[in-house]
């Protein structure tokens, strides 16, 4: 019978029992208090195949990056985010310039500094060359008992203490050290090949103290960690303090969608800020100025707010094809936000028009559309949220552009057929309520709006409303995130409906969706109406 990865790593990883009580000077192993246990139990023989053979990125004689870690760095045996989970090594190579550097993550979860060390080192340190460079970044899971389950704590602190344990499960005998005598045999050991160690501190996890500070791992495995790299001046990151400061600005909502599934492992959305903190700790870091050399330059892609003006805010708009199409030919078809700056004060305020033809909302964040948006906003812009035409067809296949119906905290991994990976979809609520949430982060106001009317009419001369479906979805994700909400749906229906049915066609192009100028400038006029009747002057005054 195939033995699970459990079973073998219990047999692979010691720890301590009744019958190994430590010495007066030995601590007892700390408490596995998160009781997290590896959602990709899988078979060794597995563990080796899809974890890369030590140095086998190499490209001539151009040094490799080797990541040493545990499941927040490569969640699970398969690292594939499979189970909604990512780490951040995985992101890692996008940052480096393969040309000069390669990196290869050999992080594997539910690993400790003692039981990588035993089982997994010595396979990775055959490939490692003089003039690599080793990130070790492992203590979340140094706990539990020193002799059985997992079998894989090692003693606390930086100490010389060490402990002789019988494996209650296998009757194995090991030594166990202190996470601290860990650390230094990878540095003795990477050094001895003429490569360079560099430690980091722990992932932070999402747990806040009551004076909304992220929790610290400054006192145990961080101070361990930066004592060891001081000792044998080894370059150190503090991928703890750097990671967390960027979560007490994002505030518990964003920090929330950085994990996933329980407080420890992160989203992709979290996995891609601790690889970018880890950076951030190489760029700073004059010792590694060497590893500097060998990341991208620093993007500078596309960023929206270009019209922006001093002093004056900007109207940003996001959304669809109705929001922005061609607009350049008066008998074409046109979006409401190339007209929207008509009915603005040029002299109080710029409208940037960010939005794309046939995105989703969920789309226009995966493309890094929103990304743009959000990184030009400033305090006092404005933001106009407009999806819903494009989101509820097919999520991982053909144009795999939908999400999850509804507004809640529902998700779902899935396979994406186009690109291979796994993603994790949410609602179309989900959706609206980040851009809202992103927006009040920088200091922006959010105005949330339901889709522009179709031109379908019921048999009674009515246009049919969205109001049970993304129309309500947006009022309940705005509502959720204390956003403005118009109704742009039901202020342009009620708008056509006294045009009349025959009336209305030229209010269209093509299409009973996408609109003509004259479309464009109804639903425009529809938002100003809305924004008159909002109890927010600071948009009102920037009104003609």
């Amino acid at each position: 019978m195939k033995k699970s990865f459990l079973q073998l790593l219990v047999a692979l990883t010691p720890l301590c029992s009744a019958a190994n009580v430590p010495p007066p000077n030995v601590p007892p192993p700390m408490e596995d208090v998160n009781n997290v246990v590896d959602n990709t139990l899988d078979s060794l023989n597995k563990v080796k195949m899809l974890r890369p053979l030590a140095g086998s990125s190499r490209r001539g004689d151009n040094p490799v990056l080797f990541l040493v870690g545990n499941s927040t760095m490569r969640t699970g045996t398969r690292g594939n985010g499979d189970n909604g989970q990512w780490g951040w090594g995985f992101y890692m190579e996008d940052y480096f310039d393969s040309q000069k550097i390669t990196v290869e993550n050999h992080a594997l979860g539910g690993t400790s500094s003692r039981s990588f060390y035993n089982n997994l080192w010595p396979d990775v340190l055959q490939g490692v060359k003089a003039g690599d460079w080793v990130f070790i970044e492992l203590g979340h899971n140094d706990n539990g008992p020193y002799d059985s389950g997992r079998a894989r704590a090692s003693i606390r602190g930086t100490g010389k203490d060490s402990l002789a344990v019988t494996i209650q499960e296998t009757g194995r005998q090991e030594t166990v050290y202190t996470y601290g005598e860990y650390m230094r045999r990878f540095i003795r050991q990477v050094k001895d090949k003429g490569a360079r160690p560099v430690l980091l501190s722990l992932t932070p996890r999402n747990a806040w103290t009551n004076d909304g500070k992220i929790v610290r791992v400054n006192e145990t495995f961080g101070l361990w960690a930066k004592q060891v790299a001081e000792e044998h001046g080894v370059p150190f990151i503090d991928l703890n303090e750097i990671t967390a400061q960027k979560y007490e600005k994002f505030g518990k909502y964003k920090v929330g969608y950085m994990f996933y599934g329980d407080a420890i492992h992160t989203s992709a959305f979290g996995a891609k800020i601790n690889a970018a903190s880890a950076v951030d700790g190489i760029r700073a870091g004059r010792e590694l100025a060497e590893l500097t050399r060998c990341l991208k330059p620093e993007a500078k892609g596309k960023v929206a707010g270009a019209k922006r003006v001093a002093g004056k805010p900007v109207v940003f708009t996001i959304g669809d094809s109705t929001v922005k199409n061609a607009d350049s030919d008066s008998t074409g078809m046109w979006g409401w936000g190339s007209v929207l700056g008509q009915h603005f004060n040029a002299d109080k305020a710029v409208v940037d028009n960010q939005a794309m033809a046939g995105r989703s909302a969920r789309t226009y964040l995966d493309e890094g559309r929103w990304d743009r948006v959000y990184d030009a906003l400033q305090e006092g812009d404005i933001v106009f949220i407009q999806f819903g035409h494009n989101d509820g067809g097919d999520i991982n296949v053909g144009k795999a552009r939908g999400e999850l119906k509804g507004s809640g905290n529902e998700s779902k991994v899935m396979l994406m057929e186009a690109t291979r990976r796994n993603q994790v979809i949410y609602t179309y609520g989900w959706y609206i309520r980040k851009f809202a949430g992103d927006a009040i982060e920088k200091g922006a106001i959010p105005v949330v709006l339901s889709h522009t009317p179709r031109n379908q009419w019921t048999p009674e001369g009515a246009v049919i409303r969205n109001s049970a479906t993304y129309g309500l979805w947006a009022k309940e994700a705005a509502e959720a995130m204390g956003a403005h909400f118009i109704d742009l749906n039901e202020i342009s229906a009620a708008k056509l409906e006294k045009i009349g049915q025959s009336g209305a066609a030229e209010y269209f192009k093509n299409d009973h969706t996408h609109t003509s100028l004259k479309g464009a400038h109804l639903n425009a006029q529809s938002i100003v109406e809305g924004v008159r009747a909002l109890p927010d002057e600071r948009i009102k005054s920037l009104l003609k």
